[in-house]
């Protein structure tokens, strides 16, 4: 893989820069936020390891940026910062995954493997996974209705493929922060309601019928029946 490390302080970015090099991956390097957004918009990578204390702008601001700016590769945030609120921080930006800091280079590697498989689902998985007119390509992570193609963050894509996978059933919050951010404490944290926000405008909005349906006080269901 072709892993782009922003990471500030000189000996821990050779540090994870020589590991994964001795791992068989490219390694790209930048030392802040304004470079870690360019290169990771202009360098073709697979995979992005983001530092969250950056100067000129932060792990959450770099995040942010690259995902508006419609990067959808896989961004696994290191941070020092272990609180789920700092976690939720990150992962409402756009992250995939996170890891405290310090961390042994075996775990590291092991997220890296992880991300890197759910990045190559095509290999497992032959069928594109489909729901009336709504098909998902993990190849491309795109969602398709009729003729529009869909492009959809790493996120969006695990929210949408998991409703695809399990539809005509109630998914609770719990159960999603769970499953799609692997968090067991949800509490102050809208992440769920913010992707169901943005999948409805990217996959419902312009399109009939409407798929993702809110049962209050229950949580979220596919279905082509309100």
């Amino acid at each position: 893989m072709r892993i782009l490390v922003v990471e500030d302080e000189p000996k821990v970015a050779a540090f994870i820069k020589q590991g994964l090099e001795e791992s068989g991956h490219e390694v790209l390097s930048a030392y802040d936020g304004a470079m870690g957004k360019r290169l990771a918009l202009e360098g073709s990578v697979d995979l992005i390891l983001l530092d969250v204390i950056l100067p000129i702008a932060s792990g959450i601001e770099t995040c942010k940026a690259i995902r508006q700016a419609g990067g959808q590769m896989p961004i696994l945030m290191l941070t020092a910062l272990g609180s789920t609120n700092d976690k939720v921080l990150g992962l409402d930006a756009g992250a995939d995954d996170y890891l405290v800091k310090p961390f042994e280079f075996q775990e590291l590697l092991a997220r890296i493997r992880s991300m890197g498989r759910r990045g190559h689902v095509v290999q497992v998985i032959e069928e594109k996974p489909t729901y009336k007119d709504l098909q998902l390509d993990p190849t491309k992570k795109e969602a398709v209705r009729g003729d529009h193609h869909i492009h959809l963050t790493s996120k969006e894509y695990a929210l949408a493929e998991f409703f695809v996978l399990n539809p005509e059933r109630v998914h609770s919050r719990m159960e999603l922060v769970s499953k799609i951010w692997k968090l067991d404490n949800f509490n102050g944290t809208n992440v769920v309601e913010s992707y169901i926000k943005i999948l409805r405008q990217k996959i419902d909005r312009d399109f009939e019928p409407k798929l993702i349906h809110t049962r209050y006080g229950q949580g979220y269901i596919l279905t082509d029946r309100p």
